[in-house]
């Protein structure tokens, strides 16, 4: 068990960690509950409680949190922390490793339990591996939405990625997302360019310019999703059902963190925010960096699941990502779309061969 109070020091597993910002500010964002300074006891109580995890009180400002467990992965030491508070939010983590930095970030509707397989091989062949839960998503906290959806933004989502990274000791670190977790990814290249040293991308291409009708035929869940409440009515009806997903294909830990998460209207809600602000606040931020010219500066790796349908909806993936990054590599990998879990030693290989070139 580590042990990880609220205060101004460095988060290190096995000793008390930190999670503050100054005191003026708001220091803790659990499930809609916000505690600052000024809070009483029961207001910690109930964020303690709404969080779903051992606090233990000890002052209106001095909050220690016991929820973070050591586990073995692959006999990789391995550590998950439920309770970081990064940006205005509360984040759920696994880090490890020595060595230089990788930041994983999941995609839809997965958590950070989806790199189970590949995240110990990288830690084996000497990285330091990093994997959050996205705001919104897995045991992340759920903050209020806007108008404009901006809470749920790749631009806000990226900003608290690259505080978490600033947190744990890293300066620049390289980076690889998956599905939604690849759009994040790139809007940490594009606004924190000095940070991120290298960047793979797996089953996407950039929002602008992708959508013609066979894309809105494929994936019209997209659309759907962006509509307001009539998916959080379907899908919270029968989330196993919606969300199809099986223990023995994605490993039995990954499974039950994904059916936590589905099983959480919050959750279902904010995952639905990320697409609808996909379709407004970032769209309209990648078209803003378009025109203005702005590109990935760093080398970028692009992968594609050779059995889902991005070769049928665009052809060669180069052909897009090409005006978003001069260097640039690429190639497919032989999986469904899920290939951290159906092709995790592919993968693995394929982002080793990559993040092991020299810089």
């Amino acid at each position: 068990m580590v042990v990880c109070s609220i205060t101004r020091s460095t988060w290190q597993p096995d000793v008390v960690g930190a999670y503050a910002a100054t005191p003026a500010t708001r220091v803790l964002n659990c499930r809609n509950v916000v505690v600052t300074p000024d809070s009483s006891t029961a207001d910690l109580s109930k964020a303690a409680a709404t969080a779903s995890l051992p606090f233990e009180i000890l002052g209106p400002t001095n909050v220690q949190v016991t929820s973070s467990r050591r586990c073995d992965v692959a006999s990789s030491k391995w550590w998950l922390e439920k309770a970081r508070a990064i940006s205005s939010i509360v984040t759920s983590i696994r880090h490890g490793g020595s060595g230089p930095a990788v930041l994983l970030l999941h995609g839809h509707p997965r958590t950070s339990a989806t790199w189970h397989l590949v995240a110990p091989m990288l830690v084996e062949h000497g990285y330091t591996v990093v994997c959050p839960d996205l705001r919104g998503y897995g045991q992340s906290s759920t903050p209020p939405t806007t108008a404009d959806h901006s809470a749920y933004s790749k631009r806000a989502m990226a900003a608290d990625m690259a505080e978490l990274m600033r947190q744990l000791g890293h300066r620049a670190y390289r980076v690889a997302g998956h599905d939604r977790g690849s759009y994040v990814a790139l809007r940490l290249a594009l606004d924190h360019p000095s940070r991120v040293a290298q960047l793979a991308l797996l089953d996407s291409v950039p929002t602008v310019g992708r959508c013609d009708a066979r894309f809105a035929a494929k994936w019209w869940h997209w659309f759907f999703f962006a509509q307001p409440d009539t998916p959080e009515r379907v899908i919270n009806a029968d989330p196993d059902a919606w969300y199809k997903a099986d223990p023995s294909t994605i490993g039995e830990e990954n499974y039950r963190e994904f059916r936590r998460a589905i099983h959480d209207p919050s959750t279902v809600r904010a995952m639905l925010e990320d697409y609808r602000c996909g379709l407004g606040v970032d769209r309209a931020d990648e078209e803003a960096d378009r025109d203005a010219g702005n590109r990935v500066v760093c080398p970028v790796l692009v992968l594609w699941s050779t059995r889902d349908d991005m070769e049928y909806l665009y052809g060669d993936p180069l052909d897009v990502w090409s005006a978003w990054a001069p260097d640039l590599r690429w190639h497919g990998i032989e999986s469904g779309h899920h290939m951290a879990e159906e092709a995790a030693p592919d993968l693995a290989e394929a982002l080793l061969a990559f993040f092991d070139r020299p810089e």
